[in-house]
C-alpha cells in the first residue's frame, strides 16, 4: 500500500486514541433539538442491533478517557479494515475499458 496511507491511519489512530477524550460530552445537534423541543423520550420500536460500543466508550473498561480512546482506536481500525476491502473489491470488479 502507498505509504501515504500508513501515515494517513497513523495520525488517524493517533487523534482517534489520543483526541476524542477529550470529546464534548453535550448533546449532539439532533440529540439537542430533541430535547429542547420536547420529543427526546418518544423513542419508539426495538433497535436492529444493539451497539458493541455503546455511546463511544469500551464496555468494562471504568477509566472514562481510556474507554473513549479504545473505541476510537476500534472505530477507526474497522472503518479502515472496510475501506480497504471495499477497495479491493471494487477494482477486482473492473473490466478494461469500461468508465466506472
Amino acid at each position: 500500500m502507498n505509504r501515504w496511507i500508513w501515515i494517513g491511519l497513523g495520525v488517524a489512530l493517533v487523534l482517534a486514541v489520543f483526541v476524542s477524550p477529550f470529546a464534548s460530552q453535550d448533546p449532539d445537534g439532533l440529540e439537542r433539538v430533541a430535547e429542547d423541543l420536547g420529543f427526546s423520550g418518544y423513542a419508539w420500536g426495538n433497535p436492529v442491533f444493539n451497539s458493541p460500543i455503546p455511546d463511544y466508550t469500551m464496555p468494562g473498561v471504568k477509566s472514562q478517557a481510556l474507554a473513549t480512546g479504545l473505541a476510537g482506536l476500534a472505530g477507526t481500525l474497522l472503518v479502515f479494515i472496510l475501506a480497504v476491502l471495499l477497495g479491493k473489491y471494487l477494482k477486482s470488479r473492473k473490466e478494461p475499458g469500461s468508465r466506472v
